[in-house]
């Protein structure tokens, strides 16, 4: 038997056990066969500061310090670049004081993503301090730390029953049973299936799919050094990615827990929304893939104890925040479940508690 069981192998549950089995005993129940298979695997892997909901925004913050330093430092720069229409400036200038972008000239976009159209692109605002995270890296460090502290990380246990007998929480994977005082809920777009599982109140969490496609570097240019790059209102965007581009409709369409696909017509129209804003065609895909997000009915993280069911805790609705907020998010957990007092302030703690939805 083990202290601690979290359920999800993504990175909201390894970094959640990782900072837990510095004070307990953890393992990791991975459905799949690899840790980060779903949401945490289709990634596009971007720290920037100022993307999210104020609570997101305050774990962005948080978290900063540990992906620049921890570990040897997650990040490398890559900025961001919001691009307009003509007939978008209203919508392109509340983006620029949501996310503290500066306008620049057509010219200076250009020099930063030179096959931008200047026919189509009126506005232009950067955002130097974006950058890549190692993502893969992060998740493995994550899984060292729980095995360094004498923990594990499991693959290959889908969840087939959940028990709650004598204070303790067995839990099934097909002919394997776990048992823990403490269940931690991280299961991504199956939060609320394994919530009601165990026989706790499903919150509302609703996984969205994001359809991404990979395409060759456009006119042969290298864009390695190019900014992430967004149409006003995250309508699309496109991100360099090994000498080619990723471009992503940005769609957040509800469905059912899934291992996800893309929607042929849905990435048809995002590329389309792409090709407005830049001169070359797109003329074939490298590939294409989705993942989901999953978000809360008010789209913040849910983290913290279930308020009805104390040995049973929230770790979900990360929606597309989960590596960026992953340092702050987990450590708050771990204080919440610990019984120490969070770094964050009381306001942040409460509207990112389960409590909030009573």
């Amino acid at each position: 038997m083990t202290d601690i069981l979290v359920i999800g192998g993504g990175i909201a549950g390894l970094s959640a056990a990782a900072r837990l089995s510095a004070d307990a005993q953890v393992t990791v129940l991975e459905a799949e066969t690899s840790i980060g298979y779903h949401a945490s695997g289709r990634s596009a892997a971007l720290f920037e500061q100022n993307y999210g909901k104020p609570t997101t925004i305050a774990l962005n913050v948080a978290s900063a310090e540990y992906h620049h330093s921890a570990q040897g430092g997650y990040l490398s720069p890559r900025g961001l670049l919001i691009v307009g229409k003509p007939d978008e400036q209203d919508a392109f200038l509340a983006d620029v004081a949501t996310m503290g972008v500066s306008r620049i000239s057509m010219s200076q976009a250009l020099d930063l993503v030179p096959i931008l159209d200047p026919a189509t692109t009126a506005f232009a605002g950067y955002h130097e301090a974006a950058y890549d995270i190692d993502t893969d890296r992060m998740l493995q460090d994550f899984a060292r730390i729980i095995r360094g502290n004498g923990g594990s990380v499991l693959t290959g246990q889908r969840v087939t029953a959940i028990t709650h007998t004598d204070g303790n929480w067995q839990v099934r994977c097909g002919n394997t049973e776990h048992s823990a005082a403490l269940l931690v809920n991280a299961a991504g777009a199956w939060a609320d299936g394994i919530a009601t599982m165990a026989g706790v109140a499903p919150i509302g969490i609703v996984p969205n799919r994001r359809s991404m496609a990979r395409i060759p570097a456009p006119e042969g240019r290298d864009p390695s050094s190019w900014p992430m790059f967004f149409g006003v209102g995250e309508t699309w965007y496109a991100k360099p990615d090994a000498g080619a581009l990723i471009v992503s409709p940005a769609d957040e369409d509800p469905v059912e827990p899934h291992d996800a696909w893309p929607d042929d017509m849905v990435l048809a129209e995002g590329l389309a929304r792409y090709e407005a804003m830049v001169r070359p065609p797109v003329t074939r895909l490298l590939s294409s893939w989705a993942g989901l997000r999953s978000f809360a009915p008010d789209r913040t993280l849910v983290l913290g104890r279930d308020t009805t069911v104390p040995d049973f805790v929230w770790c979900a609705g990360q929606g597309g925040y989960g590596f960026q907020t992953a340092p702050a998010a987990s450590q708050l957990l771990a204080d919440v479940v610990m019984g120490r007092a969070p770094a964050l302030d009381a306001a942040t703690v409460a509207a990112l508690s389960p409590a909030r939805f009573g």
